[in-house]
């Protein structure tokens, strides 16, 4: 896709630069200019070296782990394009960090979405571009447009590849009753039934099966959220489904692949058999040999080229 490269411009920072060459590479543009380094004492240092007055800026940066320091990079971008005279900046994230921090959930605590929301925008951007934000109602924490890009969307043909339209026996199932919405769409898409597993949770990042609500015996089932984490909640959900429900296979599939701590030991030893992942976090070094990795640039390029262009994005969501 040829974009007048005089107009428009694509930067990033450090925490996903694969993603941000695939989509530069898909709108057949050249990644901008910048080094984005760490002083001696660990301060932030951004140097952009193209001129970047009245050019509309897409600045590509996921919040991951480190979270704080991809941030701050981000937020000292997005201050150097404005003060640059930029035309308009946007904030391409696609995963955004705190976002699991968007209610108090009990007294006293702070809603840190809403503080990273209040940090881009204060920073100097003009509009935030998303993917699956872990609640959708944080697109209300903004005082700027906020697209929030669905990634079903992709990966719903890749299990369409797999099992085909017409198999019967093949379940959706929805980790919890959180992301019932979410399994539902992919559900819909792919023309199956779907199931629930009811949980809740002890604690952070622990969670415990309590029913599984919908048939899954005998059927390959494809377990659907937007996150794994620490892998707990899935791999024990998995777990279930084969012992409490008889289900003959599991297969999981999620936009973001967070995998902290021992996320990597507990896929390799769950009874899943595959786990399909989006590249909106750089892949790990010691990924398990179940991930596998699809990419999202087409999308964020497609939305890019969309918004560069006034044109609607909702087409994306279809």
């Amino acid at each position: 896709m040829m974009l007048n490269n005089k107009d428009i411009k694509i930067f990033a920072g450090n925490s996903n630069m694969h993603v941000a060459k695939q989509i530069a590479s898909n709108l057949s543009l050249p990644l901008g200019g910048s080094t984005v380094q760490e002083f001696a004492d660990g301060e932030i240092s951004v140097s952009i070296h193209d001129s970047v007055r009245g050019s509309d800026i897409f600045v590509i940066q996921s919040t991951d782990k480190p979270v704080n320091k991809n941030l701050m990079e981000l937020l000292i971008m997005i201050d150097a394009f404005k003060r640059a005279s930029a035309g308009s900046i946007a904030a391409v994230i696609p995963y955004y960090g705190y976002a699991r921090q968007d209610r108090k959930s009990k007294s006293r605590d702070p809603i840190s979405a809403k503080l990273v929301a209040d940090l881009l925008t204060t920073a100097g951007a003009d509009r935030v571009l998303t993917m699956d934000l872990h609640a959708p109602q944080i697109q209300g924490f903004f005082s700027v447009p906020v697209d929030n890009l669905i990634g079903v969307s992709i990966l719903y043909p890749y299990f369409l590849d797999k099992f085909g339209m017409k198999n019967d026996g093949v379940v959706v199932v929805s980790p919890d009753l959180g992301s019932v919405t979410r399994a539902r769409n992919f559900a819909d898409r792919l023309d199956k039934r779907l199931a629930i597993v009811d949980k809740r949770r002890p604690k952070p990042n622990e969670s415990e099966v309590m029913n599984i609500i919908g048939d899954v015996k005998d059927k390959k089932v494809i377990i659907v959220d937007d996150m794994i984490d620490t892998a707990g909640s899935i791999c024990n959900a998995a777990d279930a489904l084969i012992k409490k429900g008889g289900a003959s296979e599991v297969y999981a599939c999620a936009t973001h692949g967070v995998l902290s701590g021992p996320a990597m030991e507990r896929l390799e030893n769950s009874v899943i058999k595959e786990v399909v992942l989006l590249d909106t976090i750089a892949p790990k070094e010691n990924a398990c040999s179940k991930i596998k990795y699809l990419s999202v640039a087409p999308v964020f390029a497609e939305a890019i080229a969309r918004i560069y262009q006034n044109k609607p994005v909702s087409t994306l969501f279809a």
